[in-house]
């Protein structure tokens, strides 16, 4: 992929998007060809650091013991302990599902965590990732994995053999948003069992603008 291209596209996506009441995010859309969804080693899962970030900081959930809260609470958005689990109606636990974009487990608590989170947590794909760092000890650096989780995004095939994904917000730069582009695209090629031959088209967009092609 030829970053020129890249700063192109962004520069008609900018031409094409309408000034909206919020900053918007800038997303990619890697569809992808000759990828059979029945064969697991199509099922890529990419992971990639962005090397300008995404530009808004994400908002996090942390799920945890006794052992982990009071730093859980001095680092996260939000920190629930294990105790507080069983008072934890479906109704609000869906909301925070909904109102969180990470969820970070203590490894000792996972089966209690999917017992009341895992149903909601699943389809929408927060489910705690281990590739991401998302299981903690008591050894961890949360302050790391924190600032890292702004930086970090994941790729996964879902239904369709389309990879897609937040690379920044409008206010970034052309440069920065190129780069992270460059990035998610070269980790798309090395996880893909045949590399570029199963990259078709690749689209930049915002979030209310119209998909504009990487030529």
């Amino acid at each position: 992929m030829d970053k020129k291209k890249l700063l192109e596209a962004i520069k008609k996506v900018r031409e094409n998007s309408k000034k909206r009441n919020f900053v918007q995010s800038v997303d990619m859309i890697i569809a992808l060809k000759g990828v059979d969804l029945k064969k697991p080693e199509d099922r890529v899962s990419v992971v990639v650091t962005l090397p300008h970030g995404k530009g808004k900081k994400p908002k996090v959930c942390a799920l945890v013991d006794k052992s982990l809260i009071v730093q859980a609470k001095e680092v996260f958005d939000k920190a629930i302990v294990k105790d507080e689990f069983k008072d934890i109606k479906p109704k609000e636990a869906k909301k925070i599902v909904e109102d969180y974009d990470y969820f970070v487990a203590q490894a000792t608590i996972m089966s209690d965590i999917a017992s009341t989170f895992g149903k909601y947590l699943g389809p929408k794909g927060k489910m705690p990732d281990p590739k991401l760092g998302l299981i903690i000890t008591p050894k961890t650096d949360l302050k790391a994995l924190k600032e890292r989780l702004g930086k970090v995004l994941r790729l996964r095939i879902k239904k369709n053999p389309v990879l897609s994904g937040m690379i920044g917000v409008e206010t970034m730069s052309d440069e920065e948003l190129a780069d992270n582009a460059l990035a998610v695209y070269n980790a798309v090629e090395k996880a893909l069992p045949r590399g570029k031959q199963q990259i078709g088209k690749v689209y930049l967009k915002t979030t209310m603008g119209k998909p504009v092609v990487v030529e």
